[in-house]
């Protein structure tokens, strides 16, 4: 049951939350006790601009995140100064979480059009932490007890009566001031664990729950720290059993205790085995792991396109673990439990390269195996590049791209599998030729739209090979970027209706994967036509029109076609 801690990742994840219990543990008492649970939340919450300043500069994000926070608690510290006796805590507190939020908003989408990995950052990803953030959460610890050791009389005084604390001569605003910025300092350290969104989970939820029991101070801290160590080592184990976000695995195991103990202490400790039995029962439920497939070897496949070509080649001999799902964004995911299990018993691994899976990268790295990595990307042919000169990750839209990549596929399944080589070339040598069939059937079915009526209008601009391949002009984009993190804003939203109006144009297509509603929205205000759906960056789930490769393109130059004149079409190769 616990043969999950073999894995090299999962033990890095464990030292994790055990360093950041001590410091999550002790401060956590300070923080309920002064009241600034919404606080610590609001401060986690607000490195959210910091992250994205990181991110488009360029350095690193903790130290991004840091400053943010800091920045926060500054700004917290002074308006408390400032204002004091005319308005809550609370209320300065969302003052300038309201304005660190709009910040970032205005960062990520008009500055720095953000496609990192920020949401790995607002929900942690500790099966991803590296030897840094151990380190930070390290020293993020050893401070808070530092601190704790020299200034916890007085944060106990002002705490206990705040009136009878300055009487006593307890004035100076410096302690206070310090413990604000060290919760700063200390959700910091833990957002590769919780994310800047769950910070709660170790800062707060448990020193909430043992408080419930304990009325001494250092009984409460004892049994703070070691809830928290146990909460996490014990959501680490839970998300990998469950294939959940380990941050949300945290969180919701705390969240349980904490209910289950405020049931107990309100019905009183006639029965609480039956209530431990019940949260043992629950967490043993998610069970032991899946089973190792008994095919040839194992691959795993970033994207929904790869995995569908890596199946076809493939066939009964190659067990293909696919980590994006259909309508999921493959420009920002955070890998799941069984993503980095399956990377780590992998032969192959195959990334679409180009940026758009560069989570791959520490995946890969932190798995512990040592499986082929090919980036299928750069063997792509035709290679275009967005405004800002950087390379349009979606090449996979071009069928000589898609050809290229399915070559590349074959020729490394041969070299890790020679026993079936022959069955490998067999497979894709059909799988080419119906590319070449659709290829054809798509420029036949596109060609006979007048040249001048194939204008293009989609959620985000992620169409460029596919407009490129078959002579059709990219007007706009509802989301002025190859990424979906950005969000457009209203002068852009105003010129983008402005041009279509101008342009006529007839169509505006959303994407699958995307919320339809603005380009909905659009499309109400300029009369344009908004009903027919595209599969860009994911193919579509079992069963829809873009289950496949070979399928989507089909239905992508169909619903093309059918916007584009107004008349129903089909696109479909022969078989």
């Amino acid at each position: 049951m616990f043969e999950v801690f073999h894995y090299p990742f999962v033990q890095r994840g464990a030292i994790e939350v055990l360093l950041l219990a001590v410091g999550a543990g002790l401060l956590g008492t300070w923080i309920v006790l002064r009241g600034l649970a919404f606080y610590a939340h609001a401060v986690a919450t607000a490195t959210f601009p910091g992250l994205v300043l990181a991110a488009g500069v360029g350095f690193s994000a903790p130290l991004g995140a840091l400053g943010a926070a800091l920045v926060f608690a500054v700004g917290i510290e002074r308006l408390a100064r400032a204002r004091r006796g005319r308005g809550g805590h609370d209320s300065f507190t969302a003052l300038v979480l309201v304005g660190a939020l709009a910040l970032g908003v205005i960062l990520a989408s008009d500055v720095f059009h953000s496609g990192s990995q920020i949401e790995s950052l607002l929900f942690g990803s500790l099966l991803t932490v590296s030897t840094q953030d151990v380190v930070l959460a390290g020293v993020g610890s050893s401070v808070v007890v530092v601190a704790a050791v020299v200034l916890g009389r007085r944060w106990l005084a002002v705490g206990f009566d705040a009136g009878s604390a300055r009487s006593l001569g307890v004035r100076s605003p410096l302690p206070d001031a310090i413990l604000l910025g060290l919760v700063a300092v200390a959700v910091t350290s833990a957002l590769a664990t919780s994310g800047a969104l769950l910070a709660t989970a170790l800062y707060v939820v448990p020193a909430a729950t043992t408080r419930l029991w304990t009325t001494r101070l250092r009984h409460w801290q004892a049994a703070t720290i070691v809830l928290a160590a146990a909460e996490g080592v014990g959501g680490l184990w839970l998300s990998v059993e469950t294939n959940v976000p380990p941050g949300a695995g945290i969180a919701v195991l705390a969240g349980t205790t904490f209910a289950l103990a405020a049931l107990v202490r309100t019905v009183g400790i006639r029965r609480p085995a039956l209530v431990a039995a019940a949260v043992a029962g629950a967490v043993l439920l998610s069970g032991c792991g899946g089973a190792r497939s008994s095919a040839g070897f194992d691959v795993v496949a970033t994207t929904t396109q790869i995995a569908d070509w890596a199946r076809e080649v493939g066939g009964t001999h190659v067990a293909v673990h696919q980590i994006l799902q259909p309508n999921t964004d493959p420009h920002e995911y955070e890998p799941r439990p069984d993503d980095v299990i399956a990377t780590a018993r992998a032969a192959v691994v195959l990334e679409s390269g180009d940026g758009l899976d560069s989570w791959m990268g520490t995946v890969t790295a932190d798995a512990g195996g040592s499986p082929t990595i090919v980036d299928l990307g750069s063997y792509a042919p035709v290679t275009l590049t967005g405004p800002d000169g950087a390379v349009d990750p979606h090449w996979w839209l071009d069928p000589a791209n898609a050809a290229a990549a399915v070559r590349v596929i074959r020729d490394v399944f041969v070299a890790a599998d020679p026993a079936h080589a022959g069955a490998y070339r067999d497979n894709a040598a059909a799988y080419l030729a119906s590319l070449s069939q659709l290829d054809h059937a798509v420029a036949t079915c596109l060609g006979a739209v007048p040249a001048g009526e194939r204008r293009l209008v989609t959620d985000h601009d992620a169409f460029g090979y596919f407009a490129r391949r078959y002579g059709i002009q990219v007007v706009g984009a509802v989301i002025p970027s190859q990424t979906k993190q950005a969000e457009p804003s209203a002068g852009e939203t105003a010129r983008l209706i402005a041009l279509i109006e101008r342009e006529h144009v007839r169509a505006i297509f959303p994407e699958s994967s995307l919320n339809q509603r603005l380009a909905q929205t659009i499309a109400a205000q300029t009369g344009a036509d908004a009903t027919h759906t595209l599969y860009g960056d994911t193919l579509g789930p079992s069963g829809s029109t873009g289950a496949t490769y070979l399928s989507m393109q089909q239905a992508n130059a169909t619903a093309m076609v059918e916007g584009f004149t107004g008349h129903p079409a089909s696109c479909e190769a022969a078989s």
